[in-house]
């Protein structure tokens, strides 16, 4: 394999961009290249498994000797059902295994480097593509007594208190106020499926004749 292992990404902007690399390849693969793709997922090969590189790019291959191997290992043997059901379900099926390992190595960059609770909550924020970030994204790393005092002046448009870097926090679209997502009832899941976020006070306004 060419690309990943040299790659060592140790902050947060760094392993989203590697998430967004190897995504951006398996993607091509189960899209703009999937001839190419299903060429190479031949069964009668060995156990063969889908890689993505932060370069963009995808390759095909048997998985790592070493055990265990520096990064988490893909779907094994994607090969071997290819032809055993529709391509159109097949592809589907190896796109969910994909899923997974991308997280799985997102999270395990966050777990060897120890990335703390904020670092983790904006890494998961980023890799969901939600706006549901903390107030002010922090730029440098510091201790959580700096972070306080950095992030101190910033309100919840709901209840008036300060932020805090261990509760999740919400950002209008239309009066780009912060919130707390318990004072608006909106939970990191929730926040996940919204693609523009209107506070209470901004949602009255418009349905008003």
């Amino acid at each position: 394999m060419d690309g990943g292992a040299q790659y060592n990404p140790r902050t947060v902007e760094e392993v989203f961009r590697d998430f967004k690399g190897r995504r951006a390849g398996m993607i091509k693969a189960l899209t703009t290249e999937v001839e190419e793709f299903y060429q190479q997922c031949d069964p009668e090969k060995e156990n063969l498994c889908l890689y993505g590189f932060p370069s963009e790019q995808w390759e095909v291959n048997l998985p790592a000797e070493e055990v265990p191997p520096e990064l988490p290992e893909p779907a094994l043997g994607i090969n071997f059902a290819r032809d055993g059901m529709q391509e159109k379900d097949w592809l589907s099926l190896v796109a969910v295994h994909s899923d997974a390992w991308l997280l799985s190595v997102a999270f395990y960059f966050g777990a060897r480097f120890g990335f703390d609770k904020a670092d983790r909550f904006l890494s998961e924020s980023q890799t969901k593509y939600t706006k549901a970030v903390q107030p002010k994204e922090e730029e440098e790393e510091g201790l959580e007594e700096e972070d306080e005092e950095e992030h101190g002046e910033t309100l919840c448009g709901a209840c008036g208190e300060n932020y805090a870097s261990d509760e999740f926090w919400i950002c209008c679209d239309i009066c780009e106020k912060w919130f707390h997502g318990k004072c608006v009832k909106i939970t990191p899941a929730r926040a996940e499926h919204i693609k523009q976020y209107k506070c209470p006070s901004c949602s009255n306004k418009r349905s008003r004749p």
